[in-house]
């Protein structure tokens, strides 16, 4: 089979979030498989310079936007067995980050993009089987298949899937707006198609038009044909139930393996994680300045600091999460108020709780590596990689049961010994602070249990083997309906 993968970004080129983590593995993981996989996406000017070496560049075309023509360069590479396309415009992609704070602007920047994608095809020596977008950036590219690019024979055969990996962001602005940016007839302006409280809607479109519907987990895509999770759109995938399924996302288990990191203190595996965590865990409170002791019990957060994140919660229970017994470390930035709230609990508890307000993905893995516990308590949470992440590294997860982590972080069960980790049900900040001295009763008081806990959750296969094989039958499954 050929796949195209069209995509805002992918590792290692461009990132901010886990959509880069799937486009850079997935393809990877099927083209093992014997397929061709490829991706486009756009060349932003922050790419570091070592990648940007490595591009060739292939030809050029000019994209027809609105009434008016934009160059668009085309290079590619080849990263991990998998070739790379670029679309190359310094008017849309020469900022510093992939996103900006001006969603007029990025809507019409990833309007060319999609635009930009399905024209540079024909000029390519490859002619995809199923076109595979990913988010509201990818969007329209099901849309114009269906009216700008209808009439062309090299399209004729391609299907199209169309995969959620947060629903909270969509792509919406006024109609008069896309219309300029994208020609798109009138006639996909109504209610049944893009049309979205009396605006626009780039992810609506993708989930009319596409032939199928993904998403990154399989609870998640029960939860947003919900009105709580649905964002707005949970009629559009109640209707399109026969088409939409979840598929979890998996980890690079040669970038997150305790057993060759070199961003860790000590290296570790299943079999000798117990003394190796506890050096981790001693030379990273010696590093952070806290006070160097394997019995404390350490809870990490590492995450954006948004409302997203259930971080409401934790302020509401962080008093009495940060007992005498426990040291809290978090990574990440977001709202100020999450940010100075770890702040001040820092300063009123210097020897219990660290606060580092910032992004870096070394002080992260050794995090992962020495922390007890993962707290990610989320008011709602599409997949998750962090609670993946913790599992690989023998740190054991406090989750809220929604998402990708329900449906990845199985509870602990001290009757038939079984579980992966600790989980609550309801957005309460009793029940998970509940559910966190729980844990902590059975790291204090029955550690044989606890170990094996962990070791559990070391040898749990959430490597993207599993969900390759999903995605390559979904794919097999598409082209033979």
């Amino acid at each position: 089979m050929n796949i195209l993968y069209v995509a805002s970004e992918a590792m290692p080129f461009s990132a901010s979030g886990g959509l880069a983590d799937v486009a850079g593995s997935l393809p990877a993981a099927i083209n093992r498989k014997g397929h061709d996989c490829r991706v486009v996406i756009p060349l932003y000017k922050n790419m570091r310079p070592e990648l940007r070496a490595s591009l060739t560049p292939l030809t050029s075309i000019t994209v027809d936007v609105a009434w008016r023509k934009q160059y668009c360069g085309i290079l590619t590479t080849i990263y991990n067995g998998v070739v790379y396309y670029f679309i190359d415009n310094e008017y849309y992609f020469s900022g510093n980050t992939p996103y900006t704070s001006d969603p007029r602007w990025d809507i019409e920047k990833f309007a060319f993009f999609a635009r930009a994608a399905l024209s540079v095809l024909p000029n390519l020596d490859f002619r995809p089987d199923i076109i595979h977008c990913h988010d509201w950036q990818a969007s329209l590219i099901p849309v114009f298949l269906h009216s700008t690019f209808a009439t062309n024979p090299f399209y004729s055969q391609t299907k199209t899937i169309m995969t959620i990996h947060n629903l909270k962001f969509q792509g919406v602005w006024d109609i008069d707006l896309f219309k300029y940016n994208t020609a798109l007839p009138d006639y996909m302006f109504t209610a049944d198609k893009l049309e979205f409280h009396y605006n626009a809607n780039m992810l609506k479109g993708g989930l009319v038009y596409a032939d199928y519907i993904t998403t990154v987990s399989e609870t998640y895509a029960e939860e947003i044909k919900y009105p709580f999770f649905g964002e707005q759109l949970d009629g559009l995938l109640r209707s399109r139930a026969a088409s939409l399924r979840g598929i979890v996302n998996g980890i690079d288990y040669n970038v997150f393996d305790p057993n060759k990191d070199e961003s860790i203190f000590a290296e570790f595996n299943s079999g000798n994680f117990k003394k190796k965590k506890a050096v981790n865990k001693a030379k990273l409170q010696e590093e952070l300045g806290l006070p160097v002791d394997e019995n404390k019990y350490m809870i990490a957060i590492i995450s954006r600091l948004t409302d997203q994140k259930g971080l409401d919660l934790v302020s509401y229970a962080m008093e009495r999460i940060c007992d005498e017994n426990t040291q809290f470390v978090v990574i990440g930035t977001g709202d100020p108020k999450y940010e100075n709230m770890f702040k001040h609990f820092q300063w009123r508890y210097p020897e219990r709780v660290s606060a580092n307000i910032l992004y870096s993905d070394k002080l992260a893995h050794k995090l992962y590596a020495a922390a007890d516990a993962m707290l990610m308590p989320s008011l709602f949470e599409p997949c998750g990689l962090t609670q993946l992440i913790s599992l690989r590294y023998g740190t054991v997860p406090i989750v809220r049961e929604t998402g990708g982590l329900k449906d990845t972080v199985q509870p602990y069960n001290e009757f038939d010994g079984t579980g992966t980790g600790f989980s609550f049900a309801n957005y309460n900040g009793d029940e998970m602070l509940g559910v966190i001295n729980y844990s902590k009763h059975i790291f204090f008081n029955h550690r044989d249990q606890w170990d094996k806990m962990v070791k559990r959750g070391m040898e749990a296969d959430f490597s993207w083997n599993s969900s390759a094989c999903q995605y390559e039958g979904m794919y097999n499954w598409m082209l033979n309906w």
